[in-house]
């Protein structure tokens, strides 16, 4: 799945990461003080039903080294409003945090959650490629799968050596807005991809947004679907999965969406997997759509 050193970007497994942890605390003296080490370790673990509940399980037990990163502080902007429950940070709010978590543009970044990555690993992965980081992977499996390896976790705080603001901006290029999703509604199916579970999509029930269905058009592919045993499936089952969802469309050409625009980049990361690469992000997903009474809903 992955070569045993980095640069890593899009999976890393349990072996690979742990060897090359194991090799960086042979070469600093104070293993709790994180330097620019080849690599950092995020924590990014996220409940929506106890916004509390990833720190405390982070402070109960992390990958040796691991910082943590909070979906609702350092991954969003909860103060922005019409743009989803899960509002993007400003480039320069997000340069910041990854200054005071110590990474530089040479820092191989590995994000783990508690399994499969899409709360909130992959949306951590997805902001550091935005900002123009791509030695960043998602550790494939996650915390279950170091665990179950047999990998050491600790309690202990992790002390951190702070960098200067990271020296990029958001490629907002590479974020779909609300009216380009408005525009392309006419277009053949295959561009619009939602990563919602069935049920949702199809409009049977809603716990979290103010609407149920989808945006018209949208294929559904749930991203359990790009999983097994809480692994990623391998690239090339997924490349022969996922290439027919496009239809007449390139990958590059095409966008993902979920409900709030964070496990919209774990189906993006699939892709990406698979070798399709280029595919955008509607950051808003379907909390930011359905917030506008005006704009079409689809059910079924």
């Amino acid at each position: 799945m992955t070569t045993n050193s980095p640069p890593w970007t899009t999976l890393v497994d349990v072996a690979s990461l742990a060897a090359i942890l194991q090799a960086d605390a042979t070469r600093v003296l104070d293993a709790r003080a994180i330097a620019s080490t080849a690599v950092r370790v995020m924590d990014a673990r996220f409940s929506l039903a106890d916004a509390q509940a990833g720190r405390q399980q982070y402070a109960a037990g992390h990958i040796p080294g691991a910082l943590y990163a909070d979906l609702n502080r350092d991954l969003s902007d909860l103060g922005k409003h019409g743009h989803g429950r899960h509002p993007l940070p400003d480039s320069e709010a997000f340069a910041a945090t990854l200054g005071g978590w110590g990474i530089a543009p040479q820092t191989q970044v590995v994000v783990y959650d508690a399994a499969d990555g899409s709360m909130a690993a992959a949306r951590l992965w997805w902001l550091l490629r935005l900002i123009g980081h791509d030695k960043v992977a998602v550790l494939d499996g996650g915390l279950a799968a170091w665990q179950a390896a047999g990998q050491a976790v600790e309690a202990a705080e992790v002390a951190v050596i702070r960098a200067a603001p990271y020296p990029g901006r958001f490629d907002l290029a590479q974020v779909v807005s609300a009216d380009e999703v408005q525009a392309r509604l006419p277009q053949a199916p295959g561009w619009l991809l939602d990563a919602r579970a069935g049920e949702r999509y199809r409009g049977e029930v809603e716990p979290l947004d103010r609407v149920a269905g989808h945006v018209p058009g949208a294929v559904n592919r749930p991203l359990a679907m790009n999983l097994r045993d809480g692994h990623m499936r391998p690239a090339a089952e997924l490349r022969a999965a996922l290439l027919p969802l496009l239809g007449e469309h390139a990958p590059a050409q095409a966008v993902v969406m979920c409900g709030s625009g964070v496990t919209a980049c774990h189906l993006l990361l699939a892709f990406e997997h698979a070798g399709l690469q280029g595919l955008r992000v509607f950051a808003d997903s379907w909390s930011g759509w359905s917030s506008d009474e005006r704009r079409p809903v689809a059910v079924g």
